[in-house]
This record gives C-alpha cells, sequence and structure tokens, in this order.
C-alpha cells in the first residue's frame, strides 16, 4: 500500500471523508487524493516523492508559486517575531493601505480569516446599513458556506449536485433570492417584486466556483445600475479574482465600482485571509464606530499579512500582469489545440491567469449550460492529467491558475500531456 492510501486510511477515520475541505476528496472524479510533502515553483511532491506540475495553486492563491522566497523570506522573519498578539500591528496598516490604493470602491478595510468571513460580514454590512433583509445571489457562484449563501451555491456544491446544504433553516434559505448568472432580466424582475426588501446583490464578477465564467458586455453594469436605482448595495465577491485578473481586480478590469468588495486568497500569499471594505460611510458602521458588529481573534495575524504584503510587492512589478496574461493565453491555446486534434468538444472559458476547459460544446455562460459539461470525461482526462504529472482541480466546476512560477517550457509540457489525456477523455 502506498504512502497516501495509508494515510487517507488514516484520515478517513478521524476526519469527516478524510479531508478538511469536500473538494480535495476526489469524489467528483474518482479514486483517492494524493497526499503532498512539500511544493516548490510551479511544481508539487506527494509523499512518495512523484513531482506533479501543479495548476490548482492552492486553489488560486499562490500566484508567485509554491515557497516563493519573498514570501518564505517574509513568514520567517514574521514568525520570529511571534505568531499572533491580539493588538494592531503596523503590517496590518500597511496592508489596509495597500488594498485602499488598488482598490478606489474600498475606503476602508477590515481584515478577517477567510473569504468565507469576509462574505458574511460584508452581507450583514449591506443588511445593516439599508435596514433590508433579503440577498440576490447567482446560481452557481460560491461566497463561502455560511448559512444564507449556500443556496444554488457552486464549487463543492455544484461538484456533489447538492444546491443546498442540510442544517441551513428554511428560514435563512428564504432570505436568499437567486438568479441565473449573466441574466439581467431576471434580477430587474427580482428588483420589481421586492426591491424594496433587497440589502444587496453579491455576485463574482468573473464566476470561479461554477467554473471560470466570465460577465457578459452590460451584465455587471446593468447590476450596478439596477442596485443604485432601487437602494440596495452591489458586493463584488472578489475573493478569486481580487489581485488575480488585474492588480485592481475585477472592478479594475471592467470599469465597474461596486459598494463593497470582499477579498481573499491572493492578499495572504498562501496563508488564511480574508477582508471586507468598501466607501467610509459605510465600512464606519461597523463596530466599533457602530452597531454592525463583527470581530475575530486572528484577524489581521502578522503571518499572513506578512506573506500577504510581500506577494502584493512582487505583484506591483511592471509586466507582471501581462506575463500572466501570456501564460493563460499559452494553456488556453494548448487545451484548444489538444481538443481540436482529440476531436473532443471543449469550450475553454480563461480571464487572465484563470481558466476553465468545460467538456461540452459552449457558450458556457451560466450555471446551467456549465451543468451540460461531461463530468465523466472530465475525470478521465484529469486523471490521465494526473498520471502525466500535470495537477489540475479534482472538479470539472472550479478554475486552472497558472503562476508566475510556471516558464514556457512549463506550458509545453502542460500541452503535450493535454493531447494524451483529451484523447483519453474521448474514448
Amino acid at each position: 500500500m502506498s504512502d497516501s492510501k495509508k494515510l487517507f486510511a488514516a484520515a478517513v477515520r478521524v476526519i469527516p471523508g478524510g479531508v478538511n475541505s469536500p473538494v480535495r476528496a476526489f469524489r467528483g472524479v474518482g479514486g483517492e487524493p494524493f497526499f503532498v510533502a512539500r511544493g516548490e515553483g510551479a511544481r508539487l511532491w506527494d509523499v512518495e516523492g512523484r513531482a506533479y506540475l501543479d495548476f490548482l495553486g492552492s486553489w488560486g492563491p499562490l500566484i508567485l508559486g509554491h515557497a516563493a522566497r519573498p514570501v518564505v523570506e517574509a513568514v520567517t522573519a514574521a514568525a520570529a517575531r511571534g505568531t499572533s498578539y491580539g493588538a494592531p500591528t503596523p503590517m496590518e496598516v500597511e496592508m489596509a493601505e495597500a488594498i485602499t490604493a488598488a482598490y478606489p470602491s474600498v475606503e476602508l478595510v477590515r481584515l478577517v480569516s477567510s473569504g468565507t468571513e469576509a462574505a458574511m460580514s460584508a452581507i450583514r454590512v449591506a443588511r445593516g446599513a439599508t435596514g433590508r433583509p433579503l440577498l440576490v445571489k447567482f446560481d452557481g457562484c460560491y461566497h463561502g458556506h455560511a448559512d444564507s449563501l449556500l443556496v444554488k451555491a457552486g464549487s463543492g456544491g455544484a461538484t456533489f449536485s447538492i444546491p443546498d446544504s442540510g442544517g441551513v433553516p428554511a428560514a435563512l434559505a428564504a432570505l436568499t433570492l437567486t438568479a441565473p448568472f449573466n441574466d439581467l432580466a431576471a434580477v430587474r424582475a427580482l428588483f420589481q417584486a421586492r426591491g424594496d426588501e433587497i440589502a444587496a446583490v453579491i455576485v463574482e464578477p468573473v464566476a470561479g466556483n461554477m467554473g471560470v465564467v466570465p460577465p457578459r458586455p452590460g451584465f455587471l453594469e446593468g447590476l450596478r445600475e439596477v442596485t443604485r436605482a432601487h437602494g440596495a448595495l452591489l458586493i463584488f465577491d472578489e475573493v478569486i479574482t481580487g489581485f488575480r485578473v488585474a492588480y485592481g481586480g475585477a472592478q479594475q478590469l471592467y470599469g465597474v465600482r461596486p459598494d463593497l468588495t470582499c477579498l481573499g486568497k491572493i492578499i495572504g500569499g498562501g496563508l488564511p485571509v480574508g477582508a471586507y471594505g468598501g466607501a467610509r460611510a459605510l465600512m464606519e458602521q461597523v463596530a466599533p464606530l457602530g452597531t454592525i458588529y463583527q470581530a475575530g481573534t486572528l484577524s489581521g495575524n502578522p503571518l499572513a499579512v506578512a506573506a500577504g504584503l510581500a506577494t502584493l510587492r512582487a505583484l506591483r512589478e511592471r509586466g507582471v500582469y501581462a506575463r500572466l496574461e501570456t501564460l493563460g493565453a499559452a494553456l488556453e491555446r494548448g487545451l484548444r489545440e489538444a481538443a481540436g486534434a482529440a476531436g473532443v468538444a471543449l469550450t475553454v472559458n480563461r480571464v487572465g491567469s484563470m481558466l476553465t476547459g468545460f467538456f461540452c460544446a459552449g457558450p458556457v455562460t451560466d450555471y446551467a449550460s456549465a451543468r451540460r459539461a461531461d463530468t465523466r470525461a472530465y475525470a478521465r482526462f484529469f486523471h490521465a492529467m494526473l498520471g502525466a504529472g500535470v495537477f489540475l482541480a479534482p472538479s470539472q466546476f472550479e478554475a486552472a491558475f497558472v503562476s508566475l512560477a510556471h516558464t514556457d517550457a512549463d506550458l509545453a509540457e502542460a500541452g503535450r500531456a493535454a493531447a494524451g489525456a483529451l484523447a483519453a477523455a474521448g474514448r
């Protein structure tokens, strides 16, 4: 029995499903997960010593790659000074200044410990500021596992065909209205019917949890218009897209300014972190200035902030996002060419350095069209790629990420692997 199998057998005895996040269990693709020993640059090594070219990137945070020297040095130095204080630190101020400088919509920002916490807190601010109970979200968009957000969520819910979660009271679920992503008419109909009860619309400006689905031209602008017209707030969940699709996130890329923004992943450089922020008038309603309560013992943790600041400094260097675009385009091109040669129907959606290849004829513009993808074909593709030493997300409904650690040779290697894997997937 391999070391990974032994570890998984031990894990299932003490951890639900043997994993600490559901999609890691490989239920969406079959088989059992391998256990990671270490990562460096664009590669992971499992406990048996096998190397994998990594396009998962810890689900998005590792835009510099594994064990990037600036991040490791920053975390090492921070840890030597202490791991947590329960008191303010200079680096928290520096991180807040970096975020507010990159996101003009964010005048005040609060650091938290996860993307889930950021989204939950932003929604609380929206409800507190408007005095309204209802939230609008989009089918297939995932904003963390807070109770009122697990309604037609993507990611793990999409993988396991579970649109709602056990343990969520019906009364809470009733406070969340849903519409198809990219369907502005459906949103307008919700506001026409219940606009005076809607506190906010929350959206991934580029969906990343039903697979990558970009916004149609005018969709984000339309959300901005309808929320403003009805006195509701617009929340951009940029936990994935923040500092990923542009230094100023999707709101910079598409030129739409939300009322509240949620961040995570990259701002922690691979350590647990989140943030939410917006206009001063909104955020001054948060305790201790206002009556909207939110707190966290490890918020602004010095190790996470050190790792995040080191990452953001690297991303400010000239040419970084042009390089990420080049790498993302190369991965897309390799997948398209391999699919064409294999005669496999594959729709590739990409925004910058994040993409998904859906095993279906396109276009894929929302959750319903994403669900047409052949998940069995994806499972065959996933395992063939893994066998060739390329690690992708173990779910059709997730994104692949390129990092600055990837090289042109890595992308060529991935393209060659995809040629064989797509031929296997089409059988």
